[in-house]
């Protein structure tokens, strides 16, 4: 091989790599606009339809934008964090969607971007409790093709994790969402061990009730696994 055979062999490589990773990055961007769109729409829907759920209590349902790549959906007690990580990740070999003939035939396929579903507790922000624990309900990973895969809990994980058949549109980006408020909803806080809180110190007692570091979160104090989906079977 002569050098400059060498040397366009090497930027070809470069162009080829880069050139599919600003497509994925393109694809997740515009993931994360759907969902944004999706979202506005949901939140201006309930809005519209509060009147109709009777309720002594007003019922927050809000969206707020952070930046570019971030979106919090607040609704009653809760938060959820839309995170799109501006990075291209591909997954290990080990991992079973390698072995699925849709990444087989073209391996360029499992070059993906990530959406991260977080959920926080609402007073965790308003009280600015800083070592209150938030949970990754599900990533959203997807590809140059628009395909996309989630991995998650229960219906996240579920229903969503044949990336060789689902393409991401408007249609799913709403069931995404909404499946994601339903496990929220149903996902409640557990008191945490009572070994866990027993005792506190003076400097925390003194501090106000709002700031004081003892951490709350839905599952403190118990362990929490990933409902993992059967890609075999899908």
């Amino acid at each position: 091989m002569t050098e400059d055979s060498g040397r366009e062999k090497l930027f070809k490589a470069l162009v080829e790599k880069s050139t599919l990773k600003q497509d994925v990055y393109e694809n997740t961007l515009n993931a994360l606009r759907l969902f944004k769109g999706v979202i506005e729409e949901v939140t201006k829907e309930y809005q519209s339809r509060s009147a109709e759920f009777k309720s002594h209590r007003d019922v927050v349902f809000e969206n707020h934008y952070r930046g570019d790549f971030e979106i919090e959906l607040k609704f009653g007690g809760d938060i959820l964090l839309f995170l799109m990580h501006t990075n291209i990740f591909e997954f290990s070999r080990d991992h079973a969607i390698m072995r699925l003939p849709y990444i087989r035939e073209d391996m360029t396929r499992s070059y993906c971007g990530v959406i991260n579903i977080y959920n926080f507790l609402a007073d965790s922000f308003k009280y600015n409790r800083y070592n209150d624990i938030g949970y990754l309900i599900g990533r959203v990973f997807v590809n140059k093709e628009n395909h996309y895969f989630i991995e998650g809990k229960r219906e996240l994980g579920f229903l969503y994790n044949d990336i060789g058949k689902n393409m991401l549109n408007y249609e799913n980006a709403l069931q995404i969402v909404e499946a994601a408020i339903l496990y929220t909803i149903n996902f409640d806080l557990l008191t945490p061990p009572y070994e866990t809180v027993k005792m506190v110190s003076l400097s925390e007692m003194k501090n106000t009730l709002d700031a004081i570091s003892l951490q709350t979160g839905k599952r403190l104090g118990f362990h929490f696994h990933e409902d993992k989906p059967d890609l075999n079977n899908s």
